[in-house]
């Protein structure tokens, strides 16, 4: 009995040693997360706008690199993100090598976690409707040449074309975060600005370089190198933003390159070779295709959701 007594007490005492020694973390002795300034607060309520502002490039992206790489769209990954939005327009699976196939399914599934940082931080809106179509492609890249390409762009047929179809997009993304720094004010706010951009220059950077790595073949069965097809892009969103130059192909004359010279242009940055800023109106100008940011148009034919893309539509 007491032998019996004595075995219980000893494997009591066991199995409460063992769930101090589980539950018990070893304090960390070092600082490994940012200290905020005094009185600061996480979120100012004039930082909601331009972040969720940056929602609609965030699912343009998140939807047209999970379908060309997947088939799928944000629907099978993270229906919750969606928030009832309607089904892009278009949107398909790409003939991709696996290389490429990879990148972009990459970069897919960061815009998934993109759109979940932001709208856990300041809320968010359902997704815009999107115009993912071929057919879009084509008449941007008609409008970048001046004519029609003939047979139409299709990015979902090749993987340089799909390439090519991504320069349009990111971009745009890096510019507007860039842009909207200087207003936001809360350090929970500047550190989810600053972890998208930091993500959105890598894979504008992935692109461009592989961009150039081909910058001289001829993207077929046009007699246009994959260079010249950057540049007219580029061209094309410096005349709808009408702000002057801040977007740049991937070979510039020396006097854009970097300290005036390279004519390499890996980076598009500017004279100081800081990347370059645009505002919310730059940027409808040009996801819109139609140069102003009250007509809608190009990828979202209803317009941008959140309230300073919705302003501008009411101003009409």
């Amino acid at each position: 009995m007491a032998l019996n007594l004595s075995l219980c007490v000893f494997t009591l005492s066991l199995m409460v040693l063992c769930n101090l020694m589980t539950s018990y973390v070893v304090p960390n002795p070092y600082t490994c997360g940012p200290t905020p300034p005094p009185h600061a607060i996480p979120v100012d309520p004039n930082d909601v706008d331009p972040l969720q502002f940056a929602l609609n490039l965030e699912h343009l992206e998140a939807d047209y690199f999970l379908h060309s790489s997947t088939g799928e769209g944000l629907e099978k990954f993270a229906p919750e993100l969606v928030m009832g939005g309607p089904p892009p327009i278009g949107a398909m699976k790409a003939n991709l090598d696996d290389v490429t196939r990879n990148i972009i399914t990459e970069f897919g599934f960061e815009e998934v976690g993109h759109l979940r940082a932001i709208k856990s931080t300041v809320g968010g809106f359902p997704r815009p409707l999107l115009d993912l179509s071929p057919h879009n492609f084509a008449k941007i890249f008609d409008a970048a040449f001046g004519h029609p390409l003939n047979p139409p762009f299709n990015p979902y047929t090749s993987s340089v074309k799909c390439m090519l179809a991504s320069y349009v997009i990111p971009y745009m993304g890096i510019l507007g975060y860039v842009g909207a720094n200087p207003s936001l004010n809360g350090y929970k706010s500047k550190r989810l600005l600053a972890g998208l951009l930091g993500v959105e220059a890598g894979q504008d950077a992935v692109i461009r370089t592989y961009l150039y790595e081909r910058a001289e073949e001829v993207v077929h069965p046009y007699n246009y190198t994959v260079a010249e097809f950057t540049v007219r892009v580029s061209e094309l969103r410096n005349k709808l933003a009408k702000c002057g130059i801040k977007d740049e192909g991937i070979v510039v004359p020396p006097e854009l390159g970097a300290e005036n010279r390279t004519s390499t242009n890996v980076l598009s940055a500017d004279f100081n070779s800081l990347s370059y800023a645009r505002t919310p109106a730059e940027i409808l100008r040009v996801l819109y295709s139609t140069g102003s940011e009250h007509i809608p148009g190009g990828f979202f034919p209803k317009g941008g959701n959140g309230r300073i893309a919705k302003s501008f539509l009411h101003e009409t």
